[in-house]
């Protein structure tokens, strides 16, 4: 599933100049065999690894230099969630084409994916792709409904102040074969409406596992465990404190659909091993 596809002989359609604002989209076209449509990349990229070293990078997450990227001479910017906003409308007033998605489901991604699959024009590379991911996740799902127990997870996307998985996390929690703790903050949207109110309530809901990844920073499971009163939770007290890097997990893509949710799996499948 991670070789790219062969780009098709008749030569490219849609958009032949792309700036890709998050890492997701510059990972996608790479997947399908359209990198060489992209022009400009977020400073951020991870992967491929190769696109740091192929694409200029003209962007962060909130902002970008607008200047290069007009040079660039993009017919189409992609941006990823409301937090763009700002950059998109510079983009949008200095005469440049955006598009900016704000997908936050399983379902909102793989239509993302084929969204920006359909404007390259490599739609049935996308559906064979996202196929192949659909039949994993019934692959992986079915393994985890063997389990005698599914695990409680505590998955933290950030640690001052917590806040709790995003819902395709909690969704791909769930694929994996745990269950999200706080699956009625999964519902927000927004990551201000995802922050864990009181510092003792993750404790209270005692989970079995608990994930840290926090947007780019290193987390600190001995932090984690270090917590006033957080002493007696399972997680802490068995050490099945994990992480699992943003750029695998965070991002509204391909990394999520499949390193994201093999590497949850994994560490359930581990929990499961040992306590059940």
């Amino acid at each position: 599933m991670s070789t790219p596809a062969t780009a098709s002989p008749a030569g490219p359609v849609g958009p032949r100049r792309i700036v890709c604002l998050t890492e997701e989209t510059t990972e996608w076209l790479y997947l399908l065999g359209e990198q060489d449509r992209i022009v400009g990349i977020s400073g951020y990229t991870v992967r491929p690894r190769r696109a740091r070293e192929e694409k200029p990078k003209v962007s962060h997450f909130l902002d970008g230099r607008i200047d290069r990227i007009v040079a660039l001479e993009p017919d189409l910017v992609i941006g990823f969630s409301d937090m763009q906003a700002a950059l998109a409308d510079k983009l949008i007033r200095a005469g440049l084409n955006v598009l900016v998605t704000n997908q936050r489901s399983v379902a909102e991604i793989f239509a993302t994916l084929r969204l920006v699959a359909s404007m390259v024009g490599a739609l049935d590379r996308a559906e064979a792709w996202i196929a192949g991911c659909r039949a994993r996740h019934a692959q992986i799902a079915a393994a985890a409904a063997a389990w005698p127990r599914r695990p409680r997870v505590y998955f933290e996307e950030w640690d001052e102040p917590m806040i709790s998985a995003i819902r395709w996390v909690s969704e791909l929690i769930a694929v994996a074969g745990g269950d999200d703790v706080f699956p009625e903050l999964a519902a927000m949207p927004l990551g201000r409406d995802r922050v864990v109110a009181e510092a003792l309530e993750p404790a209270r809901r005692a989970p079995d596992v608990i994930v840290g990844s926090w947007c780019g920073k290193k987390f600190r499971p001995e932090k984690v465990a270090a917590r006033p009163g957080w002493a007696d939770v399972p997680a802490v007290r068995d050490g099945a404190l994990h992480e699992i890097k943003s750029a695998d997990l965070l991002q509204p893509g391909p990394a999520a659909l499949t390193d994201g949710v093999e590497q949850l799996h994994r560490h359930f499948a581990a929990w499961v091993q040992r306590r059940c």
